[in-house]
């Protein structure tokens, strides 16, 4: 099984750290194979960034990502750029909030809204939105199990805020199974 996995949004969401997370997920917690690539742009924060992460059973001949099978979207502008290069199976995750598919529809019918930022600034951190849609990811498709995302994501952040990222991911993983739950 190879799976393709594009994080994208704009620099300062955590798109990269996702992208990180979720390949130690596959590759130490899960047993699996992992490769990322990155790119932002020159700014620190503001800039499009995505994280390309291919996760396969066996080995991986070929790092790059031909057609994402799942997209985790963070941003308009990630989702105008990105969001119709997925996969016609695949999965489409966005921040609800962030994304409108008013003028450009997605290409998919599997596609899942978790109001990630605003479930973090509920918690008290909108920087954990990043992980509020690792949970949502580990719910909704089949790529890492939610043991592993959640052992990587507490080996990932600093020890005073393993509590709350544990809090982001509950909620993540709670909305996520919801929205399975919804999909026809």
């Amino acid at each position: 099984m190879r799976s393709e996995v594009r994080f994208a949004g704009f620099g300062g969401q955590g798109i990269i750290s996702a992208g990180k997370i979720a390949g130690r997920a596959a590759s130490i917690y899960g047993g699996k194979n992992a490769v990322m690539m990155q790119s932002y742009g020159p700014e620190a924060r503001g800039g499009a960034c995505n994280a390309d992460l291919v996760v396969s059973d066996g080995v991986i001949g070929y790092p790059r990502l031909s057609q994402p099978s799942v997209l985790v979207i963070m941003s308009q502008e990630a989702y105008e750029k990105y969001g119709q290069d997925i996969d016609s199976e695949g999965l489409l995750i966005v921040d609800e909030d962030l994304v409108d598919f008013s003028e450009l529809p997605p290409p998919v019918s599997k596609v899942y809204g978790i109001p990630a930022t605003r479930l973090a600034d509920a918690l008290g951190r909108k920087i954990v939105a990043n992980v509020v849609m690792l949970g949502a990811l580990a719910a909704i498709s089949e790529i890492v199990s939610r043991e592993a995302m959640l052992d990587a994501i507490l080996n990932s952040v600093p020890a005073r805020t393993k509590e709350l990222n544990e809090r982001a991911f509950s909620t993540g993983y709670a909305k996520g199974e919801e929205a399975l739950g919804e999909q026809p």
